[in-house]
């Protein structure tokens, strides 16, 4: 993740499956409402399917598939998180977006083999903000080249 310049990051911060996590402001285009996603037959589980945004076709990928939690309906906060991957746009469906938020880089704590494994390699880090354990992602790595390939084809 990039710094702010003064030892800051500012990142998104969204809900999925009851932890708080947060990426990158920088990758994030734009954060649209759910809406109807079109299947794409034989995609990927994790790929919901393809959108059309303002003309332009994107690939969606729910999250909590691709991270293999349990799967649930889209509520009224659930959030599409379109992100810049490689150069490509991809929506990434999350349970709610809560905040834009600025922390130090002092509160991250690096992900150490305890928390991560080859399977999680997209964890950068925690950070520690007032109460609670912020997950820090990279979506680049979470969505690496094949995902992204495969997305694609997709839409």
């Amino acid at each position: 993740m990039a710094e702010q310049g003064d030892g800051v990051r500012q990142l998104v911060v969204f809900e999925l499956a009851n932890e708080v996590y947060g990426i990158n402001i920088g990758t994030v285009r734009e954060i649209i409402r759910m809406q109807s996603v079109t299947y794409v037959p034989d995609a990927p589980d994790f790929v919901e399917g393809v959108i059309n945004l303002r003309g332009r076709v994107i690939p969606v990928v729910d999250l909590r598939k691709r991270f293999g939690l349990p799967v649930t309906e889209a509520t009224n906060d659930s959030r599409v998180l379109v992100v810049d991957i490689g150069g490509d746009d991809i929506g990434v469906i999350v349970d709610a977006v809560t905040e834009v938020q600025r922390i130090s880089e002092d509160s991250i704590e690096p992900a150490t083999a305890l928390v991560t494994t080859e399977d999680s390699y997209y964890i950068e880090g925690i950070a520690k903000v007032e109460d609670q354990l912020l997950i820090l992602l990279d979506l680049d790595r979470a969505l690496d080249s094949e995902t992204i390939q495969v997305a694609a084809a997709a839409a």
